[in-house]
């Protein structure tokens, strides 16, 4: 792992077979060499941002994890797209907590061209009137209606490619994984930055988690959430082992292999662990999601806040 460690540190880049190696590897050796890439690459600089589920519920998608799934029974509040005024009294809260960034999710395939006019509305306000950086996650969007979020102040954009090609069918039959790749080259095409990770616990093995990091890299995406699942009563995944804390350490240090000068951000599941994630900082990671996640509940603000504090990390805005 040394010669793999040093390779990285020149600006070289892994091979699938030595990222594979690493899964044998010593843990802890492995969580140091990755938290010394992070340090190599991107110094102390750590990115938080926050969400709002902006519209919940009735997803005509089937992806096997989501309670917001309409082909799965999960009991979660439904409701269609929030007005201006619930969006913004949010995005001010965060703003003025010092969140860098906010994020309105929506659930279904896509917004349609009517709901993108009617989104658009919260993010010039919001834009003119916080300090905070717009993000969105809105499904599979066109060229044209990312566009129009840009338009309205939109920077980054959301859109998880989950899990590796090979494994994806098995996780969703409604959309394909080139369906999310077009998302991301289009979102990218309209001058957007893209956020795309994956979700761990699936079912998939090591070498789907590999992959998928492989075709994050190509596509140059610099922002990665790891998403933990967290099973949930009444989809198909509800009896799923959750992750061990060791072998999710193992996982944001290989993608810090592979990914050396990306952010990447412990998202959803922080919560099953004891310690809420914290002991990842130090095995590579360097962002978050901080709140509440969609239908799930999250970390506190200001804990988070301490904590990066006392760990040597410095909040920015990208």
């Amino acid at each position: 792992m040394e010669n793999i460690f040093e390779k990285i540190l020149i600006g070289e880049k892994l091979t699938k077979e030595e990222a594979i190696s690493l899964v044998k590897a010593d843990l802890q050796e492995l969580c140091s060499c990755a938290n010394k890439i992070r340090e190599r690459f991107c110094g102390n600089k750590f990115d938080m941002c926050s969400i709002i589920n902006g519209k919940s519920g009735k997803c005509s998608e089937n992806c096997k994890y989501c309670a917001q799934s309409a082909y799965h029974k999960t009991n979660i509040k439904e409701y269609p797209l929030l007005d201006t005024e619930t969006i913004l009294k949010e995005a001010k809260y965060n703003a003025d907590k010092k969140v860098k960034r906010f994020a309105v999710v929506t659930s279904g395939r896509a917004l349609n061209d009517k709901e993108i006019e009617q989104i658009c509305k919260p993010y010039k306000t919001i834009k003119n009137s916080c300090n905070i950086s717009l993000c969105a996650s809105m499904g599979l969007l066109t060229y044209e209606q990312f566009l129009k979020l840009k338009s309205a102040g939109v920077t980054r954009y959301h859109c998880n490619l989950e899990t590796s090609r090979n494994f994806f069918p098995n996780i969703c039959t409604t959309h394909t994984y080139d369906d999310k790749i077009k998302t991301i080259k289009n979102a990218q095409h309209a001058g957007l930055e893209v956020c795309s990770g994956g979700i761990f616990g699936l079912g998939e093995s090591f070498q789907d988690r590999i992959d998928m990091f492989f075709d994050l890299a190509e596509l140059r995406i610099k922002s990665v959430p790891i998403n933990i699942l967290n099973p949930i009563k009444g989809t198909p995944l509800e009896n799923n082992k959750i992750l061990s804390q060791d072998e999710t350490k193992r996982i944001v240090a290989i993608a810090r292999f592979i990914l050396p000068d990306a952010f990447i951000r412990l998202a959803g599941g922080r919560m099953l662990f004891k310690d809420k994630g914290v002991s990842m900082f130090s095995c590579g990671a360097n962002a978050t999601i901080t709140g509440d996640m969609l239908t799930t509940t999250g970390t506190q603000i200001d804990e988070d806040f301490e904590t990066i504090k006392t760990l040597g990390f410095t909040t920015v805005i990208l």
